[in-house]
């Protein structure tokens, strides 16, 4: 079984260009997140890592730290699309493929190890989970008070079957103060930004146009839910306070050199 880590790093972000070469705490975001990749891949010779860009400056950024990097089209419209067509070039065709996006530089190392244990025959595509804690719960409501699209949530069912994801906040909680005292946890499952595909899911994904809540939402994965095809969640445990999103505005940039500073 081969297995391609592939990071995909887009310059062009709207939101926050450049965002890959972006500092946190004297590093670029992009090599903490090849850093990671690195130590989940240490000591197999059937994972591979490198990472997939549409602009030059961040591929001299990836010869500077060492790191494969495979230039792909200006026309890639998601992570998923880029991710593919870097692996078609890659020496080896892969039988998986672990998406690990380049603004994701605080995804625990236990995180992208379990992952890379959830490729078993059969399997189309994983994705993590993690339950929130009341506490992360709240300041993730915080911050989508400032920037809304930041953080995304899940709603998993029986087998671990993942039912849906939102840039809000589901389920809705009806009877909170009870619940809170019932459990330290919460029932929001916070959704982790890396996927794993077989090539041939991977393949199907990217032949299928958009789907229509993929487009209001922003989430590429609804577009295999919206066409039937199963997304199976990886349970994570993840210390209270820890859980950092994804990196997509300025503002989540700052955040980030709080918490390093603290």
């Amino acid at each position: 079984m081969n297995i391609a880590i592939i990071i995909p790093a887009r310059y062009a972000s709207t939101r926050f260009p450049g965002k890959p070469l972006a500092e946190i705490g004297g590093q670029s975001m992009l090599s903490r997140v090849v850093d990671l990749a690195r130590k989940a891949a240490d000591g197999a010779d059937n994972i591979s890592v490198s990472v997939t860009t549409e602009d030059q400056r961040i591929a001299d950024h990836a010869a500077d730290i060492g790191v494969n990097c495979v230039l792909t089209s200006d026309d890639c419209e998601t992570g998923s699309d880029r991710a593919l067509e870097a692996a078609r070039k890659l020496q080896t065709r892969p039988d998986y493929i672990l998406n690990i996006q380049g603004d994701a530089p605080f995804t625990p190392l236990s995180v992208v190890q379990k992952m890379l244990d959830g490729f078993t025959d059969g399997v189309e595509v994983i994705t993590p989970v993690h339950p929130l804690s009341w506490g992360d719960l709240d300041r993730l409501r915080e911050n989508k008070t400032v920037t809304p699209f930041s953080g995304t949530t899940a709603i998993i069912g029986q087998e671990n079957k993942a039912m849906w994801f939102s840039k809000n906040i589901i389920p809705a909680i009806r009877k909170e103060e009870s619940l809170r005292e019932k459990s330290d946890i919460s029932p929001v499952h916070q959704h982790i930004g890396l996927y794993g595909y077989s090539f041939a899911a991977l393949e199907k994904f990217c032949a299928l146009p958009p789907s229509p809540y993929e487009q209001l939402e922003g989430l590429e994965q609804l577009r295999f839910l919206e066409n039937g095809i199963a997304i199976k969640a990886i349970p994570v445990e993840i210390e209270s306070g820890t859980l950092q999103s994804g990196i997509d505005t300025p503002e989540d940039l700052a955040r980030a050199e709080e918490m390093l500073a603290s």
